[in-house]
Protein backbone atom coordinates (compact mmCIF):
# COMPACT_ATOMS: atom_id res chain seq x y z
CA UNK A 1 0.00 0.00 0.00
CA UNK A 2 1.20 3.41 -0.87
CA UNK A 3 1.52 5.98 1.49
CA UNK A 4 -0.40 9.28 0.75
CA UNK A 5 1.49 12.08 -0.48
CA UNK A 6 0.83 15.11 2.13
CA UNK A 7 2.15 18.07 -0.12
CA UNK A 8 1.22 20.80 3.03
CA UNK A 9 3.92 18.31 5.29
CA UNK A 10 6.40 17.99 2.50
CA UNK A 11 6.49 21.82 2.33
CA UNK A 12 6.44 22.44 6.08
CA UNK A 13 9.23 19.41 6.33
CA UNK A 14 11.60 21.30 4.07
CA UNK A 15 10.89 24.82 5.93
CA UNK A 16 12.02 23.04 8.56
CA UNK A 17 15.15 21.34 6.80
CA UNK A 18 15.87 24.94 5.43
CA UNK A 19 15.78 26.59 8.66
CA UNK A 20 17.46 24.24 10.82
CA UNK A 21 20.16 23.49 8.04
CA UNK A 22 21.65 27.33 8.72
CA UNK A 23 20.65 27.25 12.34
CA UNK A 24 23.02 23.56 13.08
CA UNK A 25 26.20 25.88 14.02
CA UNK A 26 24.28 28.81 16.14
CA UNK A 27 21.97 26.34 17.78
CA UNK A 28 24.53 24.01 19.16
CA UNK A 29 26.60 27.01 19.95
CA UNK A 30 23.79 29.29 22.08
CA UNK A 31 24.62 29.04 25.98
CA UNK A 32 20.81 27.99 26.76
CA UNK A 33 20.46 25.04 24.59
CA UNK A 34 23.03 23.37 26.12
CA UNK A 35 22.57 24.40 30.23
CA UNK A 36 23.18 21.33 32.17
CA UNK A 37 21.07 21.89 34.75
CA UNK A 38 18.15 21.98 32.49
CA UNK A 39 19.42 18.27 31.20
CA UNK A 40 20.13 17.65 35.31
CA UNK A 41 16.07 18.37 35.64
CA UNK A 42 15.40 16.13 32.08
CA UNK A 43 17.24 12.67 33.60
CA UNK A 44 16.36 13.50 37.04
CA UNK A 45 12.11 13.38 35.77
CA UNK A 46 12.85 10.29 33.73
CA UNK A 47 14.44 8.64 36.08
CA UNK A 48 16.90 6.99 32.92
CA UNK A 49 19.14 4.33 34.09
CA UNK A 50 21.85 1.97 32.31
CA UNK A 51 19.22 -0.86 31.19
CA UNK A 52 17.33 2.19 29.65
CA UNK A 53 16.86 2.16 25.50
CA UNK A 54 16.20 5.87 24.51
CA UNK A 55 14.48 7.15 21.71
CA UNK A 56 15.35 10.92 21.01
CA UNK A 57 13.35 12.28 18.39
CA UNK A 58 14.02 15.62 16.66
CA UNK A 59 16.75 15.50 18.20
CA UNK A 60 18.59 18.32 16.52
CA UNK A 61 22.25 18.52 17.33
CA UNK A 62 22.09 15.98 19.94
CA UNK A 63 22.79 17.72 23.18
CA UNK A 64 19.84 16.34 24.98
CA UNK A 65 20.84 12.55 23.40
CA UNK A 66 24.43 12.83 24.70
CA UNK A 67 23.20 13.97 28.08
CA UNK A 68 21.01 10.54 28.21
CA UNK A 69 23.95 8.76 26.71
CA UNK A 70 25.86 9.78 29.94
CA UNK A 71 23.38 7.48 31.76
CA UNK A 72 21.73 5.32 29.57
CA UNK A 73 22.43 1.47 27.86
CA UNK A 74 22.07 3.18 24.44
CA UNK A 75 20.38 6.16 22.78
CA UNK A 76 18.92 6.80 19.36
CA UNK A 77 18.50 10.26 17.94
CA UNK A 78 16.70 10.68 14.94
CA UNK A 79 16.26 14.21 13.14
CA UNK A 80 14.91 14.93 9.90
CA UNK A 81 18.03 17.80 8.98
CA UNK A 82 21.10 15.80 8.04
CA UNK A 83 23.16 18.91 9.15
CA UNK A 84 21.87 18.44 12.63
CA UNK A 85 22.70 14.85 12.76
CA UNK A 86 26.25 15.55 11.85
CA UNK A 87 26.66 18.07 14.56
CA UNK A 88 25.02 15.15 16.91
CA UNK A 89 27.89 12.64 15.37
CA UNK A 90 30.35 15.52 15.85
CA UNK A 91 29.49 16.13 19.51
CA UNK A 92 29.15 12.41 20.51
CA UNK A 93 32.79 11.98 19.35
CA UNK A 94 33.69 15.02 21.15
CA UNK A 95 32.32 13.86 24.42
CA UNK A 96 33.65 9.92 23.68
CA UNK A 97 30.41 8.47 23.83
CA UNK A 98 29.86 5.01 21.88
CA UNK A 99 26.46 4.12 23.21
CA UNK A 100 24.95 6.38 20.14
CA UNK A 101 23.08 5.72 17.25
CA UNK A 102 21.65 8.73 14.73
CA UNK A 103 19.47 8.08 11.50
CA UNK A 104 17.98 11.22 9.18
CA UNK A 105 14.78 10.21 9.04
CA UNK A 106 11.11 11.98 9.43
CA UNK A 107 9.08 11.01 12.61
CA UNK A 108 5.77 10.34 11.07
CA UNK A 109 6.24 7.49 11.41
CA UNK A 110 8.70 6.61 13.29
CA UNK A 111 11.00 3.93 11.66
CA UNK A 112 10.84 1.74 14.47
CA UNK A 113 8.65 -1.32 15.33
CA UNK A 114 6.63 -1.22 18.32
CA UNK A 115 7.63 -1.39 21.77
CA UNK A 116 11.10 -0.75 20.74
CA UNK A 117 12.58 1.55 23.36
CA UNK A 118 12.29 1.73 27.05
CA UNK A 119 12.36 5.85 27.29
CA UNK A 120 11.15 8.25 24.28
CA UNK A 121 11.84 11.43 24.69
CA UNK A 122 11.87 15.21 22.53
CA UNK A 123 12.77 18.42 23.67
CA UNK A 124 11.72 22.10 21.85
CA UNK A 125 10.21 19.59 18.69
CA UNK A 126 6.55 19.66 19.65
CA UNK A 127 6.17 23.77 18.04
CA UNK A 128 7.05 22.67 15.14
CA UNK A 129 5.16 20.03 14.06
CA UNK A 130 2.03 20.12 12.08
CA UNK A 131 -0.12 17.88 14.43
CA UNK A 132 1.59 17.41 17.90
CA UNK A 133 -0.51 14.55 19.06
CA UNK A 134 0.06 12.36 15.98
CA UNK A 135 3.88 12.57 16.90
CA UNK A 136 2.87 11.82 20.66
CA UNK A 137 0.92 8.76 19.44
CA UNK A 138 4.33 7.62 17.41
CA UNK A 139 6.24 7.79 20.41
CA UNK A 140 3.77 5.44 22.29
CA UNK A 141 3.79 3.43 19.94
CA UNK A 142 7.40 2.66 20.07
CA UNK A 143 7.84 3.06 23.41
CA UNK A 144 7.41 -0.42 25.61
CA UNK A 145 5.02 -1.11 27.94
CA UNK A 146 5.87 0.12 31.55
CA UNK A 147 8.20 2.51 29.51
CA UNK A 148 8.10 6.48 29.76
CA UNK A 149 7.90 9.04 27.77
CA UNK A 150 9.24 12.96 28.05
CA UNK A 151 8.18 16.21 26.09
CA UNK A 152 9.79 19.15 26.60
CA UNK A 153 8.75 22.28 25.46
CA UNK A 154 7.98 26.34 25.63
CA UNK A 155 4.08 25.97 26.79
CA UNK A 156 2.04 29.19 26.92
CA UNK A 157 -1.13 30.34 28.73
CA UNK A 158 -3.58 30.33 25.94
CA UNK A 159 -4.32 34.16 25.72
CA UNK A 160 -0.12 34.40 25.55
CA UNK A 161 -0.12 32.00 22.48
CA UNK A 162 -1.26 34.09 19.68
CA UNK A 163 1.34 36.91 20.29
CA UNK A 164 3.61 34.28 20.74
CA UNK A 165 3.47 32.60 17.94
CA UNK A 166 3.67 35.35 15.46
CA UNK A 167 6.64 36.26 17.22
CA UNK A 168 8.00 32.78 16.65
CA UNK A 169 7.14 32.82 13.20
CA UNK A 170 9.24 36.26 12.60
CA UNK A 171 11.99 34.42 13.77
CA UNK A 172 11.57 31.09 12.27
CA UNK A 173 9.17 30.03 9.45
CA UNK A 174 8.70 26.72 10.61
CA UNK A 175 7.53 27.51 13.80
CA UNK A 176 3.89 26.24 13.55
CA UNK A 177 2.05 27.11 17.51
CA UNK A 178 3.64 26.52 20.92
CA UNK A 179 0.96 24.27 23.09
CA UNK A 180 -0.76 25.56 26.52
CA UNK A 181 0.09 23.32 29.56
CA UNK A 182 -3.33 21.81 29.44
CA UNK A 183 -3.14 20.83 25.52
CA UNK A 184 0.20 18.96 26.20
CA UNK A 185 -1.73 17.36 29.52
CA UNK A 186 -4.86 16.37 27.90
CA UNK A 187 -2.49 14.57 25.07
CA UNK A 188 -0.90 12.56 27.81
CA UNK A 189 -4.22 11.70 29.36
CA UNK A 190 -5.30 10.52 26.00
CA UNK A 191 -2.96 7.74 25.51
CA UNK A 192 -3.58 6.79 28.76
CA UNK A 193 -0.17 7.44 30.47
CA UNK A 194 -0.19 7.13 34.31
CA UNK A 195 2.03 9.21 36.76
CA UNK A 196 1.82 12.03 34.98
CA UNK A 197 4.52 15.12 35.99
CA UNK A 198 5.15 18.21 35.15
CA UNK A 199 8.40 20.56 36.03
CA UNK A 200 9.05 23.34 34.62
CA UNK A 201 12.05 25.60 33.97
CA UNK A 202 13.57 28.98 32.03
CA UNK A 203 15.25 28.97 28.83
CA UNK A 204 17.09 32.08 29.06
CA UNK A 205 18.13 33.93 26.07
CA UNK A 206 19.23 37.29 24.58
CA UNK A 207 17.13 38.90 21.45
CA UNK A 208 20.09 40.13 19.70
CA UNK A 209 22.01 37.06 20.02
CA UNK A 210 18.52 34.81 19.12
CA UNK A 211 18.05 36.98 15.82
CA UNK A 212 21.55 36.04 14.64
CA UNK A 213 21.26 32.52 15.64
CA UNK A 214 18.07 32.15 13.48
CA UNK A 215 17.45 32.73 9.56
CA UNK A 216 14.17 35.34 9.94
CA UNK A 217 12.82 36.38 6.42
CA UNK A 218 13.46 39.84 5.16
CA UNK A 219 12.63 42.82 7.43
CA UNK A 220 11.02 40.05 10.15
CA UNK A 221 14.41 40.96 12.45
CA UNK A 222 12.91 44.13 12.79
CA UNK A 223 9.35 43.40 13.41
CA UNK A 224 10.46 40.97 16.07
CA UNK A 225 12.60 43.82 17.67
CA UNK A 226 9.58 46.29 18.25
CA UNK A 227 7.40 43.68 19.60
CA UNK A 228 9.82 42.99 22.57
CA UNK A 229 10.05 46.73 22.94
CA UNK A 230 6.75 47.20 23.22
CA UNK A 231 6.24 43.99 25.23
CA UNK A 232 8.40 45.18 28.15
CA UNK A 233 6.52 46.33 30.71
CA UNK A 234 3.55 44.18 29.61
CA UNK A 235 4.61 40.38 28.97
CA UNK A 236 1.65 40.09 26.29
CA UNK A 237 4.20 37.70 24.79
CA UNK A 238 4.82 35.35 28.02
CA UNK A 239 8.50 35.59 28.12
CA UNK A 240 8.92 38.66 30.34
CA UNK A 241 10.76 40.61 27.93
CA UNK A 242 13.31 43.15 29.76
CA UNK A 243 16.64 45.30 29.41
CA UNK A 244 19.66 44.55 31.22
CA UNK A 245 22.14 47.55 30.17
CA UNK A 246 21.39 48.29 26.82
CA UNK A 247 20.67 44.83 25.82
CA UNK A 248 16.57 43.03 25.31
CA UNK A 249 16.58 39.54 27.55
CA UNK A 250 13.36 37.08 27.68
CA UNK A 251 13.19 33.58 28.88
CA UNK A 252 10.94 30.60 27.18
CA UNK A 253 8.87 29.15 30.12
CA UNK A 254 9.57 25.32 29.58
CA UNK A 255 7.32 22.48 30.47
CA UNK A 256 8.63 18.97 31.27
CA UNK A 257 6.52 16.32 30.87
CA UNK A 258 7.00 12.87 31.79
CA UNK A 259 4.24 9.63 31.93
CA UNK A 260 4.99 6.50 31.71
CA UNK A 261 2.80 3.70 29.63
CA UNK A 262 0.34 1.37 30.73
CA UNK A 263 1.32 -2.31 31.16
Amino acid sequence: MHRKINLKQIKHNASIVDQFTKQSDAFTEMPGHSHESSFQLMIESTGVTSKDSVLDIACGPGLVSCAFAAKAGHVTGIDITPAMIEKAKKIQNEKGLKNMTWKVEDVLPLPYPDESFSLVITRYSFHHFLDPFTVFKEMHRVCKKNGVLMVVDVALPPEKRALYDHAEKLRDPSHTSACTPKELLEMAEKLTLKKITTKWYKLEMELEKQIKASFPNPGDGEKLRKLFREDIGNDSLGMGAHFQGTEIHFAYPTLILVGKKSA
